[in-house]
């Protein structure tokens, strides 16, 4: 038996483009989006652009600090 995969290089750059444009919509739409970022930090960023590092329990967020550009 062959063993093929569904991870083409066409699936993940459509994969990528489906995951940007969903962030886009959410915060045009006035939402927050939550993501993990590089340095393995859960993090919250606004419309407005602003990010937050945020602690994630039991189906809620809290924040603990500003990322600024320089620490995100």
């Amino acid at each position: 038996m062959v063993h093929t995969s569904i991870l083409t290089e066409q699936f993940i750059r459509d994969a990528q483009t489906a995951t940007r444009q969903a962030r886009e919509a959410t915060l045009a739409a006035g939402h927050s989006v939550f993501f993990l970022d590089d340095a393995g930090r859960y993090v919250e960023e606004l419309p407005d652009g602003r990010r937050f590092e945020v602690r994630l329990e039991n189906s809620k967020s809290t924040r603990i600090r500003e990322l600024t550009r320089d620490a995100a």
